[in-house]
């Protein structure tokens, strides 16, 4: 607790010592002293004439809630010219009216010409409305703030300097935002930027070399340059190519073509550039964002210092392998060469992992037992994790088969036929089977799943980009590593990348000009938080797996506690487990219910009472919460219906779309159930457990979709392939077709080529 007069607030434990700028995005939440420079184009209107004042009340709350955590945050701010001018050229309008009513005897107003208003005076008219605003805005916050005018001689006097600075600390102790600005009604004319190329030296000529200074004078951890552009790009924002840079390092200028500079202001991008690089060599990390994009512009401070992917980061240390736009770039040139390959070609990359994986069991082995004793000595994983992250020998012996069933099932997989039209004489139409692209699946605590993806990837001709779970690195690290060599045979190595950087998952959910289909693997949190955060980029999954089994009147008494029984305990935390057991009411206090309770008891199923199940019972077990529940453990919820139409509408009210079961031995009940019953995967008298890749003979799933939309069910092969149309003419033109042409359409089925079913 820090007080001052008298009024507790509460500080974060940021410190750590200056001199040495944060190499990681993810260190940026450490930052204790933050200098945020305002440009020009953030302040002020398009049309240059008065501020944006919506814009400028969200950054003042962003820093008003970055002090209130602790923080000290310093403003470097532009603005006093605009809001000047607004002033003087209200007043001159005013005059002039006054003077031509007078003249004129008449009260219309003609067109008046407004002269061109001197800088120096609008920065003097401007500065004391400016500093009002800002006091009026951070009072509403508790916050004092205190202004600070500057002049280059403030820096290079002695004196000066340290009375400054001085200033500056004695603000900062107090708990006040400095507001701080160049003196523009005093300074002389911008000059050439020639002195910005040292490192011990750098004028203020603008507000990026005024932040940029008072960064390294009073030794900030992050300085936060704002302006109209979304960071720094490798050439002019606009022209075709440019490319927005994530993260630039000494010495990447000269990859770097500069433009023009913004619509306001003295600096250009080569300025803030300059500048950047001169206080990262002083020990101040620094970061170039958009403070005007109205969808971000509203949290684009407190994004920054949380360590999110915005604008770009100025870094000192390079990574030792490619960005994860690199990665990006690299899976997509890979996925389509290796789309074109011949599909015995991409066969045969399949088959060779499949032997790795048993040829080398030991060394897989070995690195999983390294995750397993991490995760149990730091305690991180539940039981359930701990077991999905577990590979033994009979693991690695399915998944070899698994990808031998992957390999043989996708000859005929990418380029197939699956449409052909004659749309004319020598004029054919066909529709075939081509790659989605560059697929992200991000998954959790299932090592397992990396050659499994990776599989049906390559026999899509699909690019991959994997993101797993820290608690699986040295497993994961040896399965990419076998995969890789397997590609390596027919030189598509890059096709499939493993992210082992620190990028956050909603970092990489934005990425959508690189990734066509993200497919999350895990928690029903992980799909959510996904879902939530992909920006542009469709989302392949579920996001609960709560299934049901209807037991009817007429089930068989053999079948229902065998499939009950495997649908909920073989393995409960898998998303195809039972959740739900919807019992129709005539079977209640009947030997076939006797038995099911006995069974699950026995199988130490804890039972959660639905509302109509409670009623019945005089001493029931606890009541559900929610009949919306994915237990995900040796747990399942009871509820009583009337009739198969009621079991169905409760699946549809409650359930999540994914797999239910009808047991019944009544042939017209169960179709009824199969017909109506809305959920990617629907079955009579076979367990839940059944909704998977592998069981369907599919070799392997990405994942088990519940969306409505081109995949739905365990997700194999086909589902990662979409198609184009290929044309053949031979000199034809639309108009040849028209009213007064001399050819017509013929529409014609053509025969599909014979599928190689070998």
């Amino acid at each position: 607790i820090r007080c001052w007069s008298n009024i507790p607030f509460i500080t974060m434990p940021l410190s750590r010592a200056h001199g040495k700028s944060f190499a990681h995005r993810s260190e940026l939440k450490h930052a204790k002293r933050i200098v945020v420079k305002l440009g020009s184009a953030v302040v002020t209107r398009g049309d240059e004439c008065g501020l944006a004042l919506g814009r400028l009340a969200s950054i003042v709350e962003q820093v008003s809630m970055l002090q209130n955590q602790g923080r000290e945050m310093m403003i470097v701010t532009s603005g006093a010219v605009a809001f000047g001018k607004q002033r003087l050229r209200h007043e001159i309008l005013l005059s002039q009216s006054v003077r031509q009513a007078l003249h004129s005897g008449q009260s219309q107003l003609k067109d008046m010409a407004i002269p061109v208003l001197e800088a120096r005076a609008c920065a003097a008219a401007g500065q004391s409305g400016l500093m009002a605003l800002y006091e009026a805005m951070f009072t509403q916050y508790s916050i004092c703030a205190a202004q600070i005018l500057v002049t280059n001689l403030d820096f290079h006097d002695e004196q000066k300097r340290r009375n400054l600075n001085g200033t500056l600390h004695e603000l900062l102790r107090m708990n006040i935002v400095p507001i701080i600005n160049t003196n523009d009604a005093v300074v002389p004319p911008p000059e050439p930027n020639s002195d910005l190329q040292g490192v011990n030296v750098i004028s203020v000529k603008d507000n990026d070399s005024l932040a940029a200074r008072l960064a390294v004078e009073m030794k900030t951890d992050l300085l936060i340059v704002l302006s109209d552009v979304e960071g720094l790009f490798d050439s002019p924002p606009g022209s075709d190519d440019a490319k927005l840079i994530d993260i630039f390092y000494p010495g990447d200028q000269q990859s770097v073509t500069f433009g023009t500079k913004s619509r306001v202001g003295m600096g250009g991008m080569e300025a803030k550039v300059k500048a950047a690089l001169w206080a990262l060599q002083g020990g101040t990390s620094v970061v170039i964002a958009n403070g005007t994009h109205p969808k971000i512009s509203g949290h684009v401070i407190t994004d920054i210092v949380e360590g999110k992917k915005v604008g770009t980061f100025f870094s000192e240390v390079k990574p030792a392998g490619p960005t994860v736009e690199q990665q990006g770039e690299m899976a997509r040139a890979g996925g389509r060469t290796l789309a074109a390959l011949q599909p015995e070609q991409r066969a045969e990359i399949i088959y060779r992992l499949a032997d790795l994986l048993t040829d080398q069991r030991e060394e897989i082995l070995l690195a999983n037992k390294k995750d397993l004793e991490e995760a149990e000595n730091k305690g991180r994983l539940a039981l359930p994790l701990l077991k999905r992250l577990s590979l033994s020998t009979s693991k690695l012996n399915s998944l070899a088969i698994g990808l031998r069933q992957i390999a043989a099932s996708s000859r005929d997989s990418v380029g197939r036929v699956i449409r052909r039209t004659r749309i004319a004489k020598d004029l054919d139409l066909e529709q075939v089977t081509v790659p989605i692209g560059v697929l992200l699946v991000i998954f959790e605590s299932r090592p397992d799943c990396l050659p499994q993806v990776s599989a049906l990837a390559i026999a899509s001709g699909n690019g991959l980009l994997l993101k797993g779970g820290k608690e699986a690195a040295h497993s994961n690290q040896i399965l990419h590593h076998l995969t890789q060599e397997a590609l390596s045979i027919h030189g598509v190595k890059d096709a499939v990348q493993l992210v082992n950087t620190r990028e956050e998952v909603e970092d990489l959910c934005r990425l959508d000009k690189l990734i066509d289909l993200i497919i999350p693997r895990g928690s029903s949190q992980l799909v959510r938080n996904i879902q939530k955060a992909a920006k542009g980029i469709p989302v392949m999954g579920h996001s609960e797996g709560i299934c049901h089994v209807y037991v009817d009147t007429d089930a068989s008494v053999e079948k229902v506690t065998r499939i009950i029984r495997d649908s909920k305990c073989e393995y409960p935390a898998a998303c195809n487990a039972l959740e739900t057991l919807l019992i129709h009411r005539d079977l209640l206090r009947t030997p076939l219910f006797d038995q099911i309770i006995d069974m699950l008891r026995v199988e130490q199923v804890k039972i959660h009472a639905g509302p109509r199940f409670a009623s019945y019972l005089t001493f029931s077990p606890s009541e559900v919460k929610s009949l919306r529940t994915e237990y995900g453990d040796l747990e399942c919820c009871i509820e009583v219906v009337d009739s198969v139409q009621e079991a169905v509408e409760h699946i549809h009210k409650y359930g999540s779309s994914h797999t239910d079961v009808i047991i019944t031995e009544n042939e017209k009940t169960a179709e009824f159930f199969l017909q109506h019953v809305d959920s990617a995967c629907v079955f009579w008298n076979a367990s839940t457990r059944f909704s998977d890749g592998y069981r369907f003979g599919l070799g392997a799933e990405v994942g088990i979709s519940t969306s409505r939309i081109h995949a739905r069910g365990p997700v194999g092969i086909e589902g990662l392939l979409t198609t184009k149309w290929l044309l053949r003419g031979d000199n034809h033109v639309v108009s040849d077709f028209s009213e007064h042409g001399n050819m017509k359409y013929l529409h014609e089925s053509l025969p599909l080529p014979q599928r190689n079913t070998n």
